[in-house]
């Protein structure tokens, strides 16, 4: 399969994200080197080298959600950049396709605000 330079650029920006987030923990502990926290979710160092170069593609959703927890960061987040949904979302939206559907393409433009004002009223019953 053919790399575009949009995949590149893609796996750059995910592999920088990782990359920044992982630094930025190293700071509180050496238990965020390359190594270590490639040891902890059980992938080789050179490997883990690789996604923060944006050499690769992203890892498996499993991986994703393994670097979420180890960095501290959210896993939703993590698996757009990476041009990821999780399975989780991805089974919610099958079960109602065309309404899920609607819903985010009239979202499409929302301020963020809004959606989380929506989000909110869902969680809490008030809709």
């Amino acid at each position: 399969m053919r790399r575009t330079t949009g995949n590149r650029r893609a796996w750059a920006e995910f592999g920088g994200l990782l990359r920044e987030a992982r630094e930025l923990r190293g700071t509180e502990s050496r238990e965020f080197s390359l190594r270590r926290v490639a040891q902890r979710i059980d992938v080789e160092p050179a490997y883990l080298s690789k996604i923060e170069r944006g050499e690769v593609a992203p890892p498996s959703e499993e991986k994703i959600r393994a670097l979420a927890r180890e960095l501290d960061q959210d896993p939703d987040v993590l698996l757009a950049v990476a041009g990821k949904v999780s399975e989780e979302l991805r089974e919610i939206i099958r079960r109602r396709p065309r309404e899920f559907g609607e819903l985010l393409r009239q979202l499409r433009n929302a301020p963020d605000h809004a959606i989380l004002r929506i989000a909110r009223q869902v969680r809490d019953g008030k809709w």
